[in-house]
């Protein structure tokens, strides 16, 4: 690749597509295929079921730690995983079950059990032009609020880690769809990356690779004309004050969030010459439109349990009467009139809503958000999950102790304008897809 060229790359859009590494053909790749390790956090029966359909080939399963387990495991049995997890790599590292894919982009079809389709391209995005802070301005910025307290375990992975494996999704907003789509039209030209069924019913994956200096210079145009100051200014009709936003990130914010707190530390005993060339500077991603057909966004529910339903609803209202906010709970399957938000509500033996009629937030999630951090910080006993999919907070909300919290979906074209003008969402305002439907690790790169 020409210098020029590598330079736009790295220096402007802040990406690289220096190295990616797949399994040799040989490997069963669903088997070695396995869902992001944030998602079926309640249900570890799920992950036990993939624990027996791969057995003992080779898996991302044995490189990853599922946070289903998190609240499971003691410290101890936490530690001997996080260590089990960092052998498996150096063993596969050393069994060379991988094949090194240079200054190439991954194009990548998902076709869902629906028959939808959802296409990205995989390349690595520079840490250093990322911020998850509050206010942030950076050209790669979260769309949610970032848990700090969520990063230790998977810090405690990476920081000792030879690989990285992504399940992280950023987003694009191509409303003329210049990038992605320009390489979906041409994906018969393409030699073939992998190709196949994923487990658990969870769709078809393929990918073809992007090599030929053109095509990579046809991307690096498309994307320096969505980075362009002016145009940006006049898309989002913003002043001098706002950044350009050109990645935000989608899926795998805590993911990012944790390459950058490792780095953050690394960089601190490298030298000048380190800093520019070392790979655990980049973060592999998967970029995707926000304008592709194939991605919906999805409401994240909440679950609580331990709870007892009517002293949070109690405190619910009690909550917003302090707010100056009409707060009521009404009972029953019909949803009441209002101008505000109605949040419905499931426990063992009723169901109903939440009503606030006069909000002192704009969008239902952060109504909710804000006063379950409250909440929980003062009901000590009280847990909570952040669960996809309406049929899993209907059947967890309905046993005993438990109470189930139904959100509303997120219009996506408006996420890119909201993020740039208020700023990060409340965490867990939305979800590209189910469960089923979320990224699976597969991919890998060299980060030591």
């Amino acid at each position: 690749m020409n210098e020029v060229l590598k330079e736009k790359m790295c220096q402007t859009l802040g990406i690289d597509i220096s190295s990616v590494l797949l399994p040799k053909s040989t490997i069963n790749m669903q088997k070695w295929a396995v869902v992001a390790c944030d998602q079926y956090t309640s249900e570890p029966e799920y992950w036990k079921s993939v624990d027996t359909f791969v057995g003992e080939e080779p898996s991302t399963l044995r490189l990853i730690f599922p946070e289903a387990y998190l609240e499971l495991e003691d410290e101890t049995q936490k530690t001997a995983r996080i260590e089990a997890i960092n052998a498996s790599m150096k063993n596969y590292l050393a069994q060379d079950i991988f094949v090194e894919q240079k200054d190439t982009v991954l194009l990548v079809e998902r076709t869902f059990s629906s028959g939808k389709k959802r296409h990205g391209l995989m390349l690595s995005v520079d840490l250093e032009r990322y911020d998850y802070s509050k206010g942030s301005q950076s050209l790669i910025r979260a769309t949610e609020g970032t848990i700090i307290e969520r990063l230790p375990p998977r810090i405690r992975i990476r920081e000792n880690a030879p690989l990285e494996l992504p399940h992280i999704m950023i987003l694009i907003d191509d409303r003329s769809k210049a990038v992605v789509e320009l390489f979906i039209e041409k994906k018969s030209e393409l030699a073939s990356a992998y190709d196949f069924e994923l487990m658990q019913e969870s769709g078809h994956i393929k990918a073809w690779k992007l090599k030929d200096e053109k095509d990579i210079e046809a991307l690096t145009e498309a994307l320096l004309s969505l980075a362009d100051p002016e145009g940006f200014k006049n898309r989002y009709e913003v002043d001098d004050r706002f950044g350009v936003l050109l990645f935000a990130v989608g899926d795998g914010n805590h993911s990012l969030a944790t390459a950058k707190a490792c780095w953050e530390n690394l960089k601190k005993k490298l030298s000048a010459d380190e800093l520019e060339k070392h790979p655990a500077r980049y973060a592999l991603v998967e970029i995707v439109n926000v304008h592709d057909e194939g991605l919906e966004f999805e409401p994240i529910h909440r679950v609580l349990f331990n709870v007892d339903p009517m002293h949070l609803s109690q405190s619910f209202c009690a909550f917003y009467r302090d707010k100056n906010c009409k707060a009521s709970v009404t009972h029953g399957a019909e949803k009441p009139q209002t101008n505000g938000h109605a949040i419905r509500f499931k426990t063992e033996n009723d169901c109903g809503y939440l009503v606030v009629e006069n909000p002192a937030y704009n969008l239902e999630v952060a109504t909710l958000q804000s006063f379950l951090d409250s909440y929980l910080k003062n009901n000590k006993q009280v847990n909570v999950d952040y669960v996809h999919g309406e049929d899993v907070t209907e059947r967890l909300g309905s046993q005993p102790g438990n109470m189930g919290f139904f959100l509303s979906p997120m219009d996506k074209n408006e996420l890119f304008r909201t993020v740039i003008l208020d700023g990060a969402l409340p965490r867990k305002t939305f979800s590209m897809g189910e469960a089923s439907e979320k990224r699976f690790y597969l991919e890998s790169r060299k980060i030591r």
